[in-house]
């Protein structure tokens, strides 16, 4: 059931609670476009053919290890699809996702991670800020092109857990292009 926040009603959200988006891990992306119009060119013989905004996007998304060094990331296999884009995002062990938040919020248990995570607060050098940073570049320069050009508001993440998965995933990624017919945001 949806909650209500200053009397409008919310979505609930779709991270895992008992997460920290900050930590140190590897995060499977998911991003549409509103109304999953192709903006990014299209497949063609299992291949995707970018256009001008499927480029940027491209780009842009190969410029997040340098646009935010401190956070020590880098990108696993990703693709941009005619509606859609698909990555890795790598997040390393630095300064703010440090587990010991004792010096920052002595209030806070930090043996029961309940407690330590999703707290309030500035939503900063995590997997929201990336996507956020990313889409915010990307329809900045695609506007230029087509001001009609929008992202989906929300995005898809999922918590790449061991190598197993990790290689799955960089495996469909790969193949996205050539399955397009097969695809759930074929259109």
């Amino acid at each position: 059931m949806s909650e209500k926040f200053q009397n409008k009603y919310r979505i609930q959200s779709a991270r895992l609670q008992t997460w920290d988006y900050s930590w140190a891990g590897a995060y499977f992306i998911t991003i549409c476009i509103k109304d999953r119009l192709h903006y990014f060119g299209e497949i063609e013989n299992g291949e995707m053919l970018f256009n001008e905004i499927g480029q940027i996007a491209a780009e842009e998304w190969v410029k997040s290890p340098e646009m935010r060094p401190d956070m020590n990331l880098s990108l696993g296999d990703f693709v941009v699809m005619p509606n859609h884009f698909h990555g890795i995002l790598v997040i390393g062990k630095n300064e703010y996702n440090v587990r010991d938040i004792i010096h920052c919020a002595p209030n806070i248990d930090n043996t029961d991670p309940k407690q330590a995570l999703n707290q309030f607060g500035p939503q900063r050098k995590n997997v929201s800020s990336v996507i956020r940073g990313f889409k915010s570049s990307v329809t900045k320069n695609a506007r230029l092109i087509n001001p009609d050009f929008a992202w989906q508001s929300r995005f898809y993440d999922h918590i790449i857990r061991d190598e197993a998965s990790f290689d799955r995933i960089a495996n469909y990624i790969r193949n996205n292009p050539a399955k397009w017919d097969e695809d759930k945001f074929y259109k």
